[in-house]
């Protein structure tokens, strides 16, 4: 296999954008949590119960990763050849506790990030956790991120206690992050209690597809709620290639064109323009956890390249021959640059 070394050897650094971390803090009370049986949430139980309290060797890897900023990171970064992680806080989050309880805990995680991101600033990027279950605070927070703490845009991991951020509640979080021009990146998460039963049974709750059609539908419902009609210049940014949404464009734009026409939902109203624009405009995609080359190219093509960016998925994903996958893409320098680099610095105004 190539070496992998960082410093731009190669004609462009490599920005990982969807790279977790958590607390040690946060990753007690999620474990007192289930010790204790506090949560009636499933799929919490399952993705948290298997990650901070399983004995594998991955479960362990992964748990300890997560929780170190410091030496193992870089460590790690330098053997795949990452130049720089942005790092946000890794589901479910603050979004599994009591709003108060939340607040507390998206201060602590944006304190430790940015001190971690002034200790290595030419390593570590950081974004703004939030509690969404106190969307006034959240909105005053994603303030605080940018202007303060020089976090670069805010994490959301999907629903909150089953709720979606299309209820007109949540949007003065969208308000802040458009007025900042901070990203949000919808994480996923598992599936809330009302829809993760087939998906558990089966064992597809977690990253193999339970997360993609969690938050793919999320993402929907965000478009056709008219979020992005009502903050046109809001940006926001998800992982997986868009957990599937970019092949489904053509279908999406038909059928919801045919769903307005019959007003068969009271819900479901005129957009001003395509669902499929909003994905092309509003929306960047990284390729966390899917380094797989007919998938990007297809992205590329339908998303426009400047859209879509690196991830690796760290340290879910922590694999050099995936890295090898992407220096291999089939791409001009200019357009690899712009890929692993230059969308990134742009996005996110590193």
């Amino acid at each position: 296999m190539t070496e992998l070394q960082t410093g731009g050897g190669q004609g462009y650094l490599r920005i990982a954008t969807e790279e977790a971390f958590c607390p040690p803090e946060i990753a007690a009370a999620w474990r007192e949590m289930i010790a204790g049986g506090e949560s009636d949430d499933p799929g919490f139980v399952s993705l948290v119960g298997f990650y901070q309290t399983h004995s594998s060797e991955r479960a362990l890897a992964i748990s300890e990763r997560l929780q170190d900023l410091g030496e193992r990171r870089l460590a790690d970064m330098d053997a795949t050849g990452i130049d720089r992680q942005v790092i946000s806080l890794t589901a479910p989050g603050t979004q599994v506790f009591g709003a108060d309880r939340a607040v507390g805990f998206a201060t602590l995680a944006n304190d430790q990030l940015a001190e971690a991101c002034r200790r290595h600033p030419d390593r570590f990027t950081g974004l703004t956790a939030v509690a969404p279950q106190d969307p006034s605070h959240a909105a005053k927070e994603i303030e605080r991120g940018v202007r303060q703490l020089g976090l670069k845009g805010v994490i959301i991991n999907s629903h909150t206690h089953g709720e979606y951020l299309d209820d007109e509640k949540f949007w003065p979080i969208f308000e802040a992050a458009e007025a900042l021009d901070a990203p949000i990146y919808l994480h996923p998460t598992t599936p809330p209690k009302t829809m993760i039963g087939p998906l558990l049974e089966a064992g597809l709750d977690g990253a193999i597809y339970g997360f993609a059609v969690e938050t793919g539908m999320h993402l929907l419902r965000i478009i056709t709620s008219g979020v992005f009609d009502r903050f046109p210049n809001l940006k926001m940014v998800v992982g997986h290639l868009g957990e599937a949404l970019p092949f489904w464009m053509y279908r999406l734009d038909y059928m919801h064109a045919a769903t307005v026409r019959a007003k068969r939902y009271e819900r479901m109203k005129p957009l001003r323009r395509k669902v499929s624009e909003y994905l092309r405009e509003n929306v960047w995609f990284t390729t966390s956890g899917m380094a797989w080359a007919p998938a990007i190219q297809f992205c590329r093509e339908v998303l426009g390249a400047d859209h879509v960016l690196y991830s690796m998925d760290y340290p879910y994903e922590y694999e050099a021959d995936e890295v090898v996958t992407q220096d291999a893409l089939p791409l001009s320098a200019e357009e690899k640059k712009a890929f692993f680099q230059t969308n990134a610095e742009r996005l996110f105004h590193l």
